[in-house]
């Protein structure tokens, strides 16, 4: 049996917000995509040597999909995570570490940023 993750309680009343330096679209399938712009010195070298793109378009899954779209400012992680488990019922006991692990990858990326109520 798989041990679960304890997650802060604080943690879960934070509220993520897409950053505005990445744009974002629905794609005719319904699929969110993000853009990443490559900037700097070596991400130059490389599109101009290598043709390397200046942009890329991160296409999400069905469960990325899902929680980028409710990524607006006021949903908290929690609410978040209730979102999910309603959209795919059959995968509620995973659904927790799916939605932190999914943020805390965003976060890192730069794609969101993190706000927490308490602290404003």
């Amino acid at each position: 049996m798989a041990k679960k993750r304890k997650i802060p309680a604080n943690y879960m009343d934070q509220i993520p917000v897409h950053d505005a330096k990445h744009p974002w679209r629905l794609t005719d399938d319904g699929m969110a995509e993000v853009d990443m712009e490559h900037k700097g010195f070596y991400n130059r070298i490389a599109q101009k040597f290598f043709k390397k793109p200046r942009v890329s378009h991160i296409a999400l899954d069905k469960y990325g999909t899902v929680v980028w779209q409710n990524i607006n400012g006021e949903n908290t992680i929690a609410d978040i995570v209730g979102i999910m488990e309603e959209a795919f019922p059959d995968e509620t006991d995973r659904m927790l570490d799916r939605v932190v692990t999914f943020t805390v990858t965003l976060r890192r990326t730069g794609f969101i940023t993190i706000s927490n109520p308490s602290q404003q």
